[in-house]
């Protein structure tokens, strides 16, 4: 049994504008290794093509997983993603029909079981959690997948259905490490964010499952509400490893909610302190979590940035969409953790139901008052799986365009706005930000903490500017 699992470039970047996001910020696809950990761990041949590190056209790409000698092609896809994934696994059909195809991944968990109604070169979906379902699929030789949970297939009728829900993993530390080896140009090929690290190399790391918030704009459709967690030991364990093996020297945990469990923040930074483990981090946290004793033990296990989901600075926005936290205590709580030697990032969305120019305004000069060294604004985007998607229609304009939905383009226009607004108020928004004095001597600073964001920068001068020249900031 040889089982590939493919993760799709989904170059939908900028409606047809060259993408240079993956030059400075590559995550490895996490979710795929862990899988493929899984699979390995049980005998099974297994191997991963990383369209992002590695794109190759269309036709070599086919030629490639036929020749590799796959009896199965797993497909992982976010929303954008699904369309140059299915074009993958119909190619690969139309060449190769003995291929079992699946795909997994946000987009099939939240469409679930319909999408085969209209996609015939898929041969069944993962839904939910991936590693238990892929396993037991490939020891069954992908025969009887009614019978295993956490599949969706086309029953008698043709017509696409659910086995039975598949029980989420309870002890996240059952599972092996990711299957790092199976990346072909790990770690050279993957890189957090320009100037988000302090030195390299430098990878993700995901310590956590689930979300036990409700915010109207994000997708659960995978892990579901709650919240499962590796130990503070297993996560250690795993930093050793990632700087042992492969010589990483910081790590961004993309969870969630890294901070959600105060003991077992505190148990981390006090073991990865005590074995002296040098290798710093980024953690994203919830300002309600925030508080001296907490920054200290951060800052001294090694804590490089925190990143804060704020979102808007307009209060009846931020009460529309997510739990509510005072204006005035951001500020307050922000503060503390750049008092205590941490960078701080500030994530914003600009297009949210139920704003306005001037809610949009509002956020714009609430983020310049803020101490943020550095801010990521996405454009809102309705996923299928979020709980504002099923009212979406009722609040503004949307185009359902999967290709574009990215966070990327604007798919949504609130009542009473326009698109043109919207990117006009975005442009603003990047540019009053990073043009000030204080953030670009913020930069220059970099220059020389960071040289190897500065040897990237100078190796990819000539797309940065091309890309700049196409830009209002």
């Amino acid at each position: 049994m040889k089982v590939i699992l493919l993760h799709p470039y989904g170059s939908n970047w900028l409606g047809g504008m060259k993408d240079i996001s993956t030059i400075f910020n590559l995550m490895p696809p996490l979710g795929m290794m862990s899988i493929a950990a899984v699979l390995e761990r049980a005998g099974i041949d297994v191997e991963i093509i990383d369209c992002y590190a590695t794109p190759l056209p269309l036709a070599e790409l086919v030629d490639d997983i036929i020749r590799r000698g796959a009896d199965c092609l797993g497909i992982s896809t976010t929303t954008s993603s699904f369309n140059e994934g299915y074009r993958i696994a119909a190619s690969v059909k139309g060449k190769a029909p003995h291929i079992f195809t699946l795909f997994g991944g946000a987009h099939a968990c939240t469409i679930g079981a319909p999408l085969l109604d209209t996609f015939p070169a898929i041969d069944c979906l993962v839904i939910g959690e991936g590693e238990n379902t892929m396993l037991e699929l490939a020891q069954a030789g992908f025969k009887g997948i009614s019978q295993i949970p956490g599949v969706a297939y086309r029953g008698a009728d043709g017509k696409g259905t659910l086995s039975t829900h598949r029980e989420l993993i309870k002890n996240l530390d059952e599972l092996p490490f990711p299957a790092y080896h199976k990346l072909p140009h790990y770690p050279r090929r993957y890189n957090l964010p320009l100037f988000s690290y302090p030195t390299a190399p430098n990878t993700s790391i995901i310590s956590s499952r689930g979300c036990p918030y409700s915010c109207s704009y994000c997708d659960r459709s995978v892990f579901s509400r709650g919240f499962r967690f590796n130990s503070p030991e297993y996560i250690v364990e795993h930093m050793e490893l990632l700087n042992k093996q492969y010589g990483v020297r910081h790590v961004s945990f993309y969870d969630d909610l890294f901070t959600f469990d105060r003991k077992r923040v505190a148990e981390f930074c006090e073991i990865k302190e005590r074995k002296g483990l040098k290798v710093t981090y980024n953690c994203i946290a919830r300002l309600e979590h925030v508080d001296l004793e907490l920054l200290a033990l951060l800052k001294r296990s090694g804590c490089w940035q925190v990143n804060f989901g704020i979102e808007s600075g307009d209060p009846e926005i931020v009460k529309q969409h997510r739990k509510f936290l005072g204006l005035d205590e951001v500020g307050r709580k922000l503060l503390m953790v750049k008092e205590a030697g941490m960078r701080v990032k500030g994530l914003f969305m600009v297009g949210l139901p139920g704003e306005n120019e001037a809610a949009i305004r509002r956020t714009i000069d609430y983020a310049l008052s803020l101490p943020l060294d550095e801010i990521n604004v996405t454009k809102f985007t309705p996923f299928p799986g979020a709980p504002i998607y099923t009212t979406i229609r009722e609040r503004g304009e949307f185009e359902e365009n999967w290709d574009l939905m990215n966070c990327l383009n604007f798919v949504f226009v609130p009542h009473g706005m326009t698109k043109k607004q919207l990117e006009d108020l975005y442009d603003e928004f990047i540019r009053r930000f990073y043009h000030r004095h204080r953030i670009q001597w913020g930069y220059t600073q970099m220059l020389w903490k960071s040289p190897h964001s500065i040897m990237a920068f100078m190796r990819h001068l000539p797309e940065i500017l091309a890309f700049e020249r196409k830009q209002k900031w």
